[in-house]
């Protein structure tokens, strides 16, 4: 096999848009903290700290999706993703980056913002006359709070960092049969690592505090997994987009239609299974018909945010379900990227109305402020991707399963 040393370079054209965009969420953050954060008005500061919430975790979810494909496929010792897992890998270097800018606005809300207009459960006068609350005191509290939320973002920080690490003996030198069967372990070990605190946090807990927990009177046992019904067909969508991005650029040779192919499937396969949880979700409620928890969709079914909520159910589903059904779509550079795109974009629309919805019942209008501050997650992960990308070869040359990918045909 003749050895691939390409290497990504950052273009001038990605450092400027990485740049620009960066800069308008910077300006809009600056605008926002005058004209909202700073505020004497509750639901202004809650309307900006609300926007930075629902964008820093929107981001920071779907970019570690990218570790848990890779991890995923790992322990299913799938061989068809490695001519491609620079791309998950480089992505989810922006777990810490965008972990940190997450945690930074929780410690202000939970330390600094004594309004508790994010969350009602930080009022301790309301937790002491309100007997839901106070059952709920012994985990929605403070300390549990923020020593879950650094474990969650510190534990998928320090184990993407050492599959990120295991990656790079790929580049080393050729390995015997030893060498390949101790590196398949170790990538299996910490694989399974990160796919059970994966599941103990996005799968189960975290989404109950970050999000869930806004309505702290009502519940769902469907919570998470519709979380993380979004956040991994919106991660999919990410991944293809750069795929296409470096083919359309003469890079991963190695890829082709094949691999797209399969990233395709992902997008199509888990848009029916968000819409089934979307759909699950609401009917056991209804069907159920018990107050405390048909309040949660009742302004948003009937109220301000009517049509934002269906209008997920067109750009999540029909949409991609629609354009998705060929074959040779999912090959298709153009209508790939066009989807991937839409569907990103309307799962950031669910996580506006998922987070403002509980903060701000009675307005749903999209404004400068939340383009601007997704501006600047946008632009950081352009930037700290083009970065990860051009550290290493875009091809693990040296990875056991690398010729089972080159082979790769569905």
């Amino acid at each position: 096999m003749t050895p691939v040393k390409e290497q990504f370079e950052v273009s001038s054209k990605m450092k400027t848009w990485s740049m620009v965009l960066i800069a308008i969420g910077i300006i809009t953050f600056i605008l926002g903290l005058i004209t909202k954060g700073v505020s004497h008005n509750e639901e202004d500061k809650a309307v900006f700290i609300g926007t930075l919430m629902y964008n820093s975790i929107y981001w920071l979810m779907i970019c570690n999706i990218s570790m848990f494909f890779l991890c995923a496929t790992s322990l299913a010792m799938g061989g068809w993703h490695i001519v491609i897992k620079r791309i998950p890998e480089a992505i989810s270097t922006l777990v810490p980056v965008f972990g940190i800018i997450t945690f930074v606005i929780f410690v202000y809300i939970i330390a600094v913002d004594h309004t508790h207009s994010i969350y009602h459960w930080l009022d301790k006068d309301a937790v002491a006359k309100d007997p839901i609350l106070k059952g709920k005191s012994g985990f929605l509290n403070p300390g549990f709070f923020m020593i879950w939320t650094i474990l969650t973002i510190g534990i998928w920080s320090i184990l993407g960092h050492r599959m990120r690490k295991l990656s790079d003996k790929t580049d080393e030198a050729p390995m015997d049969f030893d060498e390949g069967k101790r590196f398949v372990w170790k990538n299996t070990v910490t694989s399974g690592l990160f796919i059970v605190w994966f599941t103990l946090t996005v799968g189960s807990t975290t989404p109950w505090f970050w999000m869930m927990s806004l309505d702290p009177h009502w519940y769902s046992t469907l919570y998470s997994w519709y979380i993380f019904g979004s956040v991994f067909v919106s991660g999919m969508c990410l991944i293809a987009i750069w795929l296409i991005y470096l083919k359309n650029k003469g890079y991963m040779p190695y890829a082709n239609q094949e691999h797209l192919h399969n990233l395709g499937i992902f997008i199509f396969a888990f848009s029916i299974f968000w819409t089934y949880l979307w759909f699950d979700q609401y009917m056991l409620i209804w069907y159920g018909n018990i107050p405390e928890e048909t309040i949660y969709f009742k302004h948003r079914v009937q109220g301000a945010y009517k049509g934002i909520f269906f209008m997920n159910l067109i750009i999540n589903f029909v949409c991609p379900f629609l354009i998705l059904m060929k074959r040779s779509v999912k090959r298709n550079y153009t209508w790939m990227t066009f989807t991937a795109v839409l569907i990103i974009f309307g799962h950031w629309i669910d996580f506006y109305q998922l987070i403002m919805g509980s903060i701000r019942k009675g307005d749903a209008t999209l404004t400068w402020l939340d383009f601007g501050i997704a501006s600047l997650f946008i632009g950081l992960m352009i930037h700290f991707t083009g970065k990860a990308l051009a550290k290493k070869p875009l091809v693990a040359e040296f990875d056991p399963f690398l010729k089972e990918s080159i082979a790769h045909h569905t």
